[in-house]
């Protein structure tokens, strides 16, 4: 998970991190890496401290081959 730091003033509650979850003014808090630009775009409100690890690429994935003849 990517963590982000809470930069308002007054603290706010972000359902996405919990069931009535409050975060309050300098709090880092983690976040679902998938979400972590939302949070950042909003520069007035959010920034980074850890950003979401890079994922392995999925195998590449190449055609069959097709079978090779065989002489009777």
């Amino acid at each position: 998970m990517a963590r982000v730091r809470y930069l308002g003033a007054e603290p706010v509650t972000v359902p996405e991190l919990g069931p009535e979850r409050v975060v309050h003014p300098d709090e880092v808090v983690e976040v679902p890496d998938e979400r972590f630009e939302g949070y950042v775009c909003q520069s007035v409100n959010w920034e980074a401290v850890e950003e979401p690890k890079p994922t392995s690429a999925p195998a590449k994935k190449t055609a069959a081959k097709a079978p090779q003849k065989t002489e009777d």
